[in-house]
């Protein structure tokens, strides 16, 4: 396998480095509660998921939310999922896959829909701060989408070129974003979405980071 110093990884966080998929649906189902709704199992979600969130919610309500659905939704979620993301741990091999990427001489930076002033101390109380470039999470309102984010995130990285980047995430959206910006990217399957739903999107789709780490090198060449 070859090993190319000038590749460099976007990692998303929430269902990628960080496996919060019990607290995310526990959230979803706890904002779904203030309308009434059903609860979702794992699977439903994943079958179903998408962004920006307004349309993942029509595709179980029969519409888009009102501004004040909305609202309530999006702060009970993140009320909930507040108070629960304490349980949750990286995913399985994470820092370990960091650390080798970094040691590696390549680089990585982590770019989240998550808010970005919740975001930075919890990657840095995890003890992995040190091996990004750059650790950016969402700034303005939840519920879009990455691809703009994307720009501005590795307009940020300078020396970083966008041909030899790789986007690792859980979401359809993150392939979007990356080819916006013309990186390449690879899903994972232990996030929001379902196998199936990644495997239409079109680019590499594995079902543990060490596989998403060894598409990355082949694909950054």
């Amino acid at each position: 396998m070859g090993m190319h110093r000038d590749a460099h990884i976007v990692w998303d966080w929430n269902g990628t480095l960080f496996h919060d998929v019990d607290a995310v649906i526990g959230a979803t189902n706890a904002a779904f509660a203030e309308l009434g709704l059903e609860p979702l199992t794992l699977e439903r979600y994943r079958e179903l998921y998408c962004v920006p969130v307004p349309k993942f919610y029509e595709r179980l309500m029969g519409r888009l939310p009102t501004e004040a659905e909305w609202e309530l939704m999006d702060a009970t979620f993140h009320r909930y999922y507040t108070e629960h993301r304490v349980r949750c741990a990286l995913a399985e091999g994470a820092a370990e896959l960091l650390a080798g990427w970094s040691s590696a001489g390549r680089s990585q930076s982590i770019l989240s829909m998550y808010g970005h002033e919740d975001l930075v101390p919890l990657v840095r109380g995890f003890g992995i701060e040190s091996h990004f470039l750059r650790v950016d999470g969402r700034t303005g309102p939840s519920g879009g989408g990455k691809a703009e984010h994307m720009v501005r995130h590795l307009g940020a990285l300078p020396g970083v070129d966008p041909a030899r980047t790789v986007v690792i995430g859980d979401a359809a959206d993150d392939a979007l974003a990356a080819r916006h910006v013309g990186a390449r990217a690879v899903l994972y399957t232990g996030g929001s979405h379902s196998r199936a739903s990644l495997d239409v999107v079109g680019v590499p789709v594995v079902d543990t980071l060490a596989e998403a780490v060894e598409e990355a090198e082949r694909l950054a060449v």
